[in-house]
């Protein structure tokens, strides 16, 4: 097949690990003889650099005519003053607003080859397998700010069609997997989860009957996660408890490096960022991890592109390069595993797809 991706490499390591995805996805387009087309687009703090706007309307076009889209990561301290009248943060939220993407995929699996990474026990976190979907597009991020007379206010709003959207994609991905879906709310205090709660309850009994839907309070969620991580199959819950819960759920991996996201529009392109930030004091140094954006790729073929044998491709070539131990430094614990840069890291998981490895058993 043919198609279009847009990638927005943006700040601090952004640019490494975006160069690491489309490496790889170029990779997965020579072993299965597709043609995609890599275009860059600014975004962040370099677009405020070149043209004083965090998400020119030049990127936003591109972005919105591409098949789908690859983003870096944003910001730093260079523009972190919270009270500057443009930051990059800025131009992440009227992208996601821009292209409808109201539901972010973040999948948190627990792989033995990297286990030891994580602070919490092995018993503990063996065999986790969760799938995150947060809510992203409206909440406390996107209501009325305002301050004065030393007074801050941010407004929270969800209507029930944001709600019931986001809800059954979670019920519909449940149902492709163990069946299970927690809903996350803070309903003995917040209107807005009372209405997520009912309307999250109204959603699965009248439209998902095989799928078991169940409520827990966040702060119960988060104990929770650490203690009993198994008892999760897909979570669905508001942006900033989203947010909050997936960072929360990268010790579970081993290292925040490692995870992938997909946001996701009910039509349109796609947008696929690891869960990372910036990280400014790793950029330049190749020391960045890769396989969150890596593995942000093998989402973006099968979701946007529905190519899912080449997304599982992807998905074993990079489990497949960390069991041979391959690591980058945030990963590289013992004497036993081989340090990689960013750009090495890549070039294995390439190769692995593209050679005697994962890619000549399914050329």
């Amino acid at each position: 097949m043919e198609a279009v991706i847009a990638l927005l490499p943006g700040d601090g390591i952004g640019p490494e690990v975006t160069r690491a995805a489309a490496d790889v996805l170029e990779a997965v387009a020579g072993t299965f003889r597709h043609e995609f087309e890599f275009s860059e687009y600014p975004v962040g703090g370099a677009a405020i650099d070149d043209f004083g706007d965090p998400l020119p309307a030049a990127t936003v076009r591109a972005c919105l005519a591409a098949d789908a889209v690859f983003l870096g990561a944003v910001g730093g301290p260079k523009w972190s003053d919270p009270k500057a009248a443009v930051r990059p943060e800025q131009g992440l939220l009227k992208l996601r607003r821009e292209m409808k993407v109201f539901a972010n995929l973040r999948p948190v699996t627990v792989h033995r080859s990297v286990a030891s990474a994580s602070p919490l026990k092995p018993e503990i976190i063996e065999g986790v397998d969760i799938c995150f979907v947060r809510e992203l597009t409206g909440g406390i991020y996107f209501g009325e700010k305002r301050r004065e007379n030393g007074v801050a206010t941010d407004v929270c709003t969800y209507t029930e069609d944001e709600v019931a959207r986001v809800v059954r994609l979670a019920c519909r991905l449940a149902r492709e997997r163990r069946g299970r879906v927690t809903s996350v709310d803070k309903a003995n205090v917040l209107e807005t989860s009372r209405l997520w709660r009912d309307v999250a309850t109204r959603i699965a009994a009248e439209e998902f009957p095989g799928v078991h839907m169940e409520h827990a309070l966040v702060d119960a969620a988060a104990m929770q996660l650490l203690q009993n991580p198994r008892g999760y199959d897909v979570v669905v819950t508001e942006n900033m408890f989203g947010d909050i819960l997936t960072d929360e759920a990268s010790v579970l991996a081993g290292s925040i490096g490692l995870l992938p996201s997909a946001s996701l529009a009910e039509s349109g392109p796609g947008l696929y960022e690891p869960i990372h930030g910036s990280a400014p004091d790793l950029a330049g140094r190749g020391l960045a991890n890769p396989c969150g954006a890596i593995l942000s790729g093998a989402l973006l073929l099968r979701h946007s592109l529905g190519l899912a044998r080449e997304a599982e491709a992807v998905e074993t070539a990079v489990y497949t390069t960390l069991r041979r131990g391959l690591r980058t430094a945030d990963l590289a614990a013992s004497a036993d595993h081989i340090s990689a840069s960013t750009a090495d890291f890549a070039a294995a998981v390439a190769d692995e797809i593209a050679g005697e490895g994962q890619g000549r058993a399914i050329a």
